[in-house]
C-alpha cells in the first residue's frame, strides 16, 4: 500500500525525523494560503509548491516548483492541479495531480539518499545510504554501485551504533550532522518496524547550512500483510491513485494485479498464478492480470473474478487454472459454467483442473454445452489460449 509524501512526513515527525514544515492543499486557494501561514511562521517567503502522487521522479516531471511568495505558490499550484505527471514509475498513461503539499524552502548545503527496505534474500531490513541523493537512484545503482553503502539490521540486536557510524562516515558527514544523522536513522529504523513498512526512503535527505539533518522528500510503502493491525492505514488510502479493478478485486477478497497482455488468468494459489504467467509467456502469449481467487473461492467469487478479468478490453481469451485441494473441481466447475452464462463470455475459455473431484468437474463442463477447452495439464492449456487468441 502506497501513500502520498504528506502522509509520509506525518508519520515521520512521530518518529522524531525532522522535516520541513508543510502544509497539504486540495486547491489552489488553500495553496496560497498555506504559503502565507509558512512564510509568517519562518520568515522565509521561499516555498515549494509539491504535486502529490503515488510515484517518484516528479521534480523531472515538472512536478516540484520553487517559488517566493504566496501569490506565486497560489499561480503554480492552478498550473499543478489537474496536470498529468509522466515518470518512470507512471508508466505512459502518467498521474493526474489531485492534491499538493506546501512546504518552507531550506537552504541546502547537501544531498543525500537514505532507504530502508526488507531484503528478502537476507531475511533482513536493509539500510542503503548514499551522497547521490536527489536523483534517480536505480541509475546510480547501475552505473555507480560502489556509491550505494548497505548494512543490514540483525533482528536479534537491531540497529547497532557501530552501523549508524559507518554510514555517517561513507557519507561523509561532520560531527554535528552525525548527531542528526544518528536521530534520524534510528527513528526511521524504528518507524520501519512498528508502521509494518515495505519500504521507507528519503530522497533527498538533506544537510542544511547550519548542519540540520533534514528529510526533505519522504516515501512510505506498507506491507499489506500486517493491515491487520493497522485499521488506520484506510484513512490513508488515496483510491484515485489505485486502480479501479484493483481496489474492487481487493474489496472482493482477490489478489489481482492487472498487466499489459491479452490473456486474462484465473488461478487459485499465488505460487500457481506466477508459474501459470510464466507458461503463457513461454508460448508466446502475454497475462493480462495476475488473480489469485484463493484456495476457497465461492461462485459468486469466481463471478467476480471473471467480471473484473473482462474489464480490460485488451484481454482476448481467458485460462482458468485450478487444483483443487480446499477447492473442489466439482464447484469451480459449477462455478465457470455458472459465470459464463451470467457475463455472456464471448472470448476463447481454456479450463484445466485438477486434484479434488477432478473427473466429476471434468464431466460438469464437457455436459455443459458451453463453448470451453478442455486442458489435462497447464502447459497445454496455456499452449491451447496463446494459439485461440492468436486464432481470434
Amino acid at each position: 500500500m502506497n501513500i502520498h509524501e504528506y502522509q509520509a512526513k506525518e508519520i515521520f515527525r512521530r518518529y522524531g525525523i525532522p522535516t520541513p514544515k508543510g502544509i497539504p492543499a486540495f486547491d489552489a486557494a488553500a495553496a496560497k494560503e498555506a504559503a502565507a501561514k509558512l512564510i509568517a511562521e519562518t520568515g522565509n517567503e521561499v516555498v515549494v509548491v509539491k504535486a502529490q502522487i503515488h510515484a517518484g521522479g516528479r521534480g523531472k516531471a515538472g512536478g516540484v516548483k520553487v517559488v517566493k511568495g504566496a501569490e506565486a505558490a497560489g499561480t503554480v499550484a492552478k498550473d499543478l492541479l489537474g496536470k498529468t505527471l509522466v515518470t518512470p514509475q507512471t508508466g505512459p498513461e502518467g498521474k493526474v495531480v489531485q492534491r499538493l503539499y506546501v512546504e518552507q524552502g531550506l537552504a541546502i548545503d547537501k544531498e543525500l539518499y537514505l532507504a530502508l527496505t526488507v531484503d528478502r534474500e537476507k531475511k533482513r531490513i536493509a539500510i542503503m545510504a548514499s551522497t547521490e541523493g536527489g536523483v534517480d537512484i536505480e541509475e546510480v545503482a547501475h552505473e555507480h554501485p560502489e556509491k550505494i553503502h548497505k548494512v543490514w539490521i540483525d533482528p536479534a540486536v537491531g540497529l547497532q551504533g557501530y552501523q549508524i557510524r559507518q554510514l555517517a562516515f561513507a557519507l561523509g558527514l561532520s560531527k554535528n550532522a552525525q548527531k542528526g544523522f544518528a536521530k534520524l536513522l534510528s527513528g526511521l529504523a524504528t518507524m520501519f518496524d512498528k508502521e509494518d513498512c515495505s519500504i521507507a526512503e528519503i530522497n533527498p535527505m538533506i544537510v542544511t547550512k547550519d548542519e540540520q539533518v533534514v528529510a526533505l522528500d519522504g516515501k512510505v510503502n506498507f506491507d499489506s500483510n500486517g493491515e491487520f493491525r493497522h485499521p488506520e492505514w484506510a484513512d490513508l488510502r488515496d483510491l484515485s491513485e489505485e486502480a479501479a479493478t484493483e481496489t474492487e478485486a481487493k474489496e472482493a477478497g482477490l489478489s489481482f494485479i492487472q498487466l499489459e497482455g491479452n490473456i486474462g488468468c484465473l488461478v487459485n494459489g499465488a505460487g500457481l498464478a506466477m508459474s501459470t504467467m510464466d507458461t503463457i509467456q513461454h508460448f508466446g502469449g502475454q497475462p493480462a492480470n495476475f488473480l489469485d481467487v484463493g484456495g476457497g473461492a465461492t461462485q459468486e467469487a469466481v463471478t467476480k473474478a471473471f467480471r473484473i478479468i473482462l474489464r480490460s478490453e485488451s484481454v482476448k481469451g481467458i485460462f482458468v487454472n485450478i487444483f483443487g485441494g480446499i477447492m473442489k473441481c466439482d464447484i469451480i466447475a459449477n462455478a465457470v459454467i455458472a459465470a459464463t452464462k451470467e457475463l455472456g463470455l464471448t472470448v476463447p475459455l481454456v479450463v484445466r483442473l485438477e486434484g479434488t473431484n477432478v473427473e466429476l468437474g471434468k464431466k460438469i463442463l464437457a455436459d455443459s454445452g458451453l463453448n470451453i477447452t478442455p486442458a489435462d495439464d497447464m502447459a497445454s492449456g496455456a499452449q491451447k489460449i496463446v494459439e485461440l487468441v492468436g486464432k481470434a
